[in-house]
């Protein structure tokens, strides 16, 4: 049985009912391939940022690709067609999928080629399989060339800070403050504003929150099974994959021309989010909750008191700046895209992460449900602030509804995102 169980995404979905608990989702090209991918931001330890531009190229290489042979097709994401008359969309798809992945992943290319081999011997050979597989072949090599100067790379870094409020390590990744988006039009827009002041009431209400239920010396199991759950770093999908996960399972009866523009909206939104989310971090650079309560003498805020043996029940204090959460933020962005692909947010499923303890599945109502549990968990391993949650989810939230309203809509008719969209 699969790590998630669908509540039907169509007919059910708007009731909030779910599907049979042993509702097993069937092979498909889209979950084969972005299953790949998770296994290469595995494999390589690949940052968040990087994680969800990996997923993103790779979806929307899929999308571009099938799309172009629709008719009528939808407006692209970042290569137009058409493509070639009746090509095969399946043999576009793979081709599409296997060009983006050998690129990124050169070390697993024998990989990539013998499924590329299995899905394509799993198709009609022929004229149209082979047109599908030019086809993807140039799509793939065209996002990854619109990408080759995005900004993600060379890698940047922010001088460790001092004093009180600010963040005291160095850390990279920050070029991805100005990395140019797949889908929003100005992730500027979406920079919230500071976080609470150090001598203020709310500055104050969260760090007594966060000292108390993220600390490694008050033993709470099920707030630290929960902070594991989500935690995900390095060496795992990532926050960004653990969406691409649940996203996959919902959509596992769609048609490939759904799955694909789904798919492609959800990661164009994770990867867009990372912009602002980054942006804040740098111009901010908050400390983490660690620092804060061991230093609290210098902060200004008579409600604050020091504890200089305090520790995050995570174990580690952060290796990023505080404010917001980037979990938060690629969760936020995540819920929200599903919940109105699906113009349902009620809907059931089961997830297992990659840091689930154990390997145990948690069940949610709905999308924004575990959206909330993620953010939350931050706070349970006294990693963020509240604030932090809340900031980084309506980073995501917000960086959605553009994705959603203005991307990879019908040219003309109802949209993806007015009435139900299938």
């Amino acid at each position: 049985m699969k790590e998630i169980v669908l509540a039907l995404v169509l007919g059910l979905a708007g009731a909030g009912l779910s599907a049979p608990a042993d509702a097993e989702p069937r092979p498909d090209s889209v979950r084969v391939w972005n299953e790949l991918a998770l296994a290469a931001v595995r494999a390589t330890r690949a940052t968040d940022a990087d994680a969800a531009r990996t997923y993103a190229m790779l979806n929307v290489a899929i999308y571009d690709a099938v799309n172009g042979l629709a008719s009528p097709a939808r407006t692209h994401a970042l290569i137009p067609g058409p493509g070639p008359s009746g090509a095969d969309p399946r043999a576009a798809a793979v081709a599409a999928a296997h060009t983006v992945l050998v690129r990124l992943d050169p070390d697993r290319a024998d990989g990539y080629d013998t499924q590329l081999r299995a899905d394509l011997a799993g198709l009609r050979p022929g004229h149209q399989r082979d047109a599908g597989v030019r086809w993807g072949r140039e799509v793939g090599h065209r996002v990854v060339a619109s990408r080759a100067h995005d900004g993600s790379t060379p890698v940047q870094s922010q001088p460790a800070g001092s004093g009180p409020g600010v963040f005291r390590a160095e850390w990279s990744g920050v070029q991805y403050r100005d990395v140019r988006p797949f889908a929003v039009n100005n992730p500027a827009v979406y920079l919230p504003g500071p976080p609470p002041a150090l001598d203020s009431l709310d500055y104050a209400a969260a760090f007594a929150e966060v000292a108390l239920l993220g600390d490694a010396g008050t033993p709470a199991p099920d707030k630290l099974a929960t902070f594991q759950f989500w935690s995900v770093p390095a060496g795992t999908g990532q926050p960004a994959g653990e969406w691409v996960k649940i996203a996959l399972t919902v959509s596992h009866d769609l048609p490939l021309p759904t799955s694909a523009r789904l798919m492609a909206l959800l990661t164009m939104a994770l990867a867009d989010t990372t912009v602002p989310t980054v942006g804040t971090k740098f111009t901010h650079r908050h400390w983490r909750p660690a620092t804060a309560i061991r230093e609290a003498d210098t902060d200004g805020n008579p409600l604050t008191q020091p504890n200089p043996d305090w520790a995050p029940r995570a174990g580690s204090t952060g290796g990023t700046p505080e404010y917001p959460s980037g979990h938060s933020s690629y969760s936020g962005a995540a819920a929200a895209v599903l919940a109105g692909f699906f113009c349902a947010d009620n809907i059931r499923f089961m997830h297992t992460t990659d840091t689930a303890p154990g390997g145990q599945a948690r069940t949610y109502p709905s999308f924004s449900a575990a959206a909330a549990e993620a953010g939350r968990s931050r706070v349970f391993g006294g990693q963020h602030f509240e604030f932090s949650n809340q900031a980084g989810l309506a980073i995501g939230r917000n960086v959605a509804t553009e994705v959603l309203a203005t991307r990879l809509l019908k040219r003309t008719g109802p949209t993806h995102h007015g009435n139900c969209p299938l």
